[in-house]
């Protein structure tokens, strides 16, 4: 038995059974993390050490009777933007190469509480800007599948450590697609909840209306489960919403006889390749005999949801990163005259080229006389984004596109293209827009066996729904049982 081959639910069974100790689990996960971290390149900071003594402690405390708990001994990877105390939170950025987190974010403490076990902060595009994980200052993450290819961003090494089993599953973050997309390439499951529903006290701020930390899991159980652990409002958030508590895994029904679900044309016209349609096309008919009503409809938001989101995002990055100006935080240029050359020279030497091109871009739209022209038109358009979703909820209950319109691509095609990598979201930006939930679940491969991912999305707080129908065609398919990534080279 691989024990890095389980899902968590699997993996407590075992727990249970006392077939497996958490000693046994962690020390799989660190040999695996020894032995394919060199190809794979997905963690900025491991923790395998600190990981094996807590696991011995923890397995000590549990033997005696002082600690119980489901998730008690679980593994698991953190991305790299969300605070840790104690360990290094770099953003992958030279800004903040040597910064150390003084608390911990909302959702890191959730998961202290339960007892799972930190095995390391994983890599990212630099302060979460890309598609691809090749904007980290430290590595390149490659895809588990083909280690030619990207494994997506800006969660990347989170999705290719779940891909590649050096974890159960890992946070990831969302604000275009960053959680969706990377799950979408490494062939796994990636939920972004709906905005509020997770804290983001103390994620790394890269656009604040348009952040939302998730799941990235094995299978729709685990995800259903680690949403359960960090859903809940948080007084430290001001955009945290105050809602009842939900056990997500109640909803997995297997069932979506009598379900609505809309396609919208324009999420398969030009530009989709061609095996991504055909693999959709293929799933819906799954739907169709699953029971779901399908209907194709008109969802005009896919033609300017991608200008209005870089617009917002870049405002927003431009405003949350002013921050890192080489006085509060770790990197300071060390040669300066006056204060202005300081800031210039700090934030000259420590943002990468995509930073910097994204907070021009957001100083641009914020300015004198274009502050109307492209931010306050950007945010009607947010309203006008909204509204189209409402009117496709009124009749559906879950709308079904691609996850990406390519599969993964290779490393190096797109880095120096800054337009063609941003229209790798063009079919996750409007969910982030809107503020609604969204599930990317693999339903095929191409001919080069590379995954390719649906989208199912929701309304506003109903992860429910769109977990079930993501668990009932994941049941239908088993995409994990015909399909293993291959570290091809």
């Amino acid at each position: 038995m691989d024990i890095t081959e389980l899902t968590v639910h699997e993996l407590q069974e075992k727990l249970k059974s006392k077939e497996l100790t958490i000693t046994d689990i962690t020390k799989a996960y660190c040999d695996r993390i020894n032995e394919k971290e060199k190809d794979v390149q997905a963690f900025v900071t491991l923790l395998t050490d600190s990981a094996l003594e807590q696991a011995k402690e923890i397995q000590e405390k549990q033997e005696k009777g002082e600690i119980q708990g489901e998730f008690t001994g679980i593994p698991i990877g953190i991305k790299d933007n969300m605070c840790t105390k104690g360990v290094k939170t770099t953003c992958s950025s030279k800004m903040l190469e040597n910064f150390v987190a003084p608390y911990s974010a909302t959702v890191v403490e959730k998961l202290e509480k339960e007892n799972i076990i930190n095995l390391g902060k994983l890599n990212m595009d630099e302060f979460a800007m890309g598609s691809s994980t090749e904007y980290s200052y430290f590595k390149k993450t490659k895809n588990p599948w083909n280690l030619n290819k990207v494994p997506g961003g800006s969660s990347g090494g989170s999705a290719a450590a779940v891909a590649a089993n050096m974890v159960p599953w890992a946070l990831g973050s969302d604000t275009g697609g960053s959680i969706r997309q990377p799950s979408s390439f490494c062939g796994v499951v990636g939920l972004k909840p709906t905005y509020g529903l997770v804290s983001r006290y103390g994620l790394v701020a890269f656009a604040s209306s348009l952040d939302q930390i998730g799941p990235i899991t094995k299978d729709v159980q685990d995800c259903a489960m680690l949403l359960n652990l960090i859903a809940g409002h948080d007084e430290k958030d001001s955009t945290s919403a105050n809602r009842p508590k939900v056990d997500y895994t109640k909803a997995l029904k297997n069932d979506v006889r009598g379900l609505k679900i809309g396609v919208p044309k324009e999420f398969f016209g030009e530009g989709i390749n061609p095996e991504v349609k055909e693999a959709l096309e293929k799933s819906i008919e799954v739907y169709k005999n699953l029971g779901a009503e399908i209907e194709e409809f008109s969802l005009d938001v896919a033609n300017y949801a991608l200008a209005t989101y870089y617009i917002i995002a870049c405002a927003e990055a431009s405003s949350n990163l002013g921050r890192f100006d080489g006085i509060r935080y770790t990197y300071r240029t060390p040669e300066f005259k006056n204060l202005k050359e300081l800031y210039k020279k700090t934030r000259s030497e420590a943002f990468g080229a995509e930073v910097k091109r994204r907070i021009i871009l957001g100083t641009y739209v914020l300015s004198s006389g274009y502050y109307d022209a492209y931010y306050k038109k950007a945010q009607k358009v947010r309203t006008l984004v909204m509204n189209e979703f409402n009117k496709g909820f009124e009749k559906y209950d879950i709308i079904l596109t691609p996850t990406s319109p390519t599969v993964a691509f290779d490393i190096g095609t797109k880095s120096n293209n800054p337009l063609e990598m941003y229209l790798a979201d063009i079919c996750t930006v409007s969910v982030n827009i809107a503020g609604l939930p969204g599930i990317s679940i693999p339903c095929g491969v191409d001919k080069e066996k590379m995954p390719i991912g649906m989208q199912l999305i929701g309304n506003r707080f109903c992860e429910e729904t769109i977990l079930n129908a993501a668990y009932t065609f994941e049941q239908a398919v088993k995409f994990r049982e015909t399909y293993k990534p291959e570290f091809k080279k």
